[in-house]
């Protein structure tokens, strides 16, 4: 059996909104699968338990940068908020999303080889990231980079710092522009339903069918729940089926067609996504609340 800890039990939290004794009993059952526990969760508490599943959990800035057909955007970590609005960290994470675009690094260890110089630091963009942990005394990285350059005009969304997004089209600018806010307020995980990852499909299926299973209702009709539970995942999830921002009684691949644009791939990146953030205060609470649980138990 494995053993539970004060920080699983303060991440499934995090992740679930969930109350800290339901998390406790979700984790034990799921034998320690983080996973598992938030599907167990999901089916006993429904929608409430996925609410803050896409909480940031870490701090840091996407920042891209567009030159005709050649696009790139990043996301740079740092451990706290207030170094994101640092004139240094800044001009790092500018000058590594062009760095990006024309250079075409294989990766992150490939692109901190790139020549670049700041703040007296170089030769290298690796050489600068080492030289500001020093002078501003705080951790940072280069999580992840996407590049597009493959001939289609990009359109290009920043929502603050925290949320980026690459549209990649053919057609009207504005229409695009339009797409991009739109997936950076909607969030979708792919341009059509055929696209959504099977993992993804296979967790909404199994959610579906354990709450289904509750029902109590005949087989059959629990396999048409199910079914309809999927189908509707899927247009909540892939871009074309959603109903667009700006106005919801046309999907966004109704509005794309009317303003004769196509769009041929999007880029989501949301700061800290999928990262998980120091919680050292709380899971001291946490544990405190679990072992007054278990004296009184």
């Amino acid at each position: 059996m494995a053993a539970i800890t004060a920080s699983m039990v303060a991440e499934l939290r995090a992740k679930t909104d969930a109350p800290m004794m339901e998390c406790k009993k979700a984790l034990t059952e799921a034998e320690g699968d983080m996973a598992k526990a938030e599907e167990l969760l999901r089916v006993k508490l429904g929608t409430k338990a996925g609410k803050a599943a896409s909480r940031v959990t870490a701090e840091g800035v996407v920042t891209s940068f567009v030159n005709g057909t050649t696009g790139a955007m990043i996301e740079v970590n740092c451990e706290t908020d207030f170094v994101t609005k640092n004139d240094s960290f800044l001009a790092l994470a500018n000058a590594a999303a062009k760095l990006v675009a024309e250079h075409n690094p294989a990766d992150i260890a490939a692109l901190g080889e790139l020549p670049y110089s700041q703040d007296g630091f170089g030769p290298t963009l690796e050489e600068v990231r080492k030289g500001l942990i020093g002078k501003i005394g705080e951790n940072m990285s280069f999580r992840r980079f996407k590049r597009a350059a493959g001939g289609a005009k990009i359109a290009n969304y920043l929502h603050g710092t925290r949320i980026g997004v690459l549209v990649e089209f053919d057609g009207d600018e504005t229409a695009a522009k339009d797409v991009a806010m739109h997936v950076a307020a909607m969030k979708p995980v792919s341009l059509t339903s055929a696209e959504v990852p099977a993992e993804l499909i296979e967790k909404e299926r199994s959610v579906a069918a354990a709450k289904a299973a509750e029902s109590g209702k005949p087989a059959d009709i629990v396999t048409k729940m199910v079914e309809g539970s999927v189908q509707k995942y899927l247009k909540e999830v892939s871009l074309f089926n959603q109903s667009f921002v700006k106005n919801d009684k046309q999907t966004v691949e109704q509005m794309l067609k009317a303003a004769g644009t196509t769009v041929k791939a999007f880029t989501l990146y949301v700061v800290g996504e999928g990262i998980e953030k120091k919680v050292d205060d709380f899971a001291a609470e946490v544990a405190a609340q679990v072992a007054a649980a278990q004296g009184a138990a």
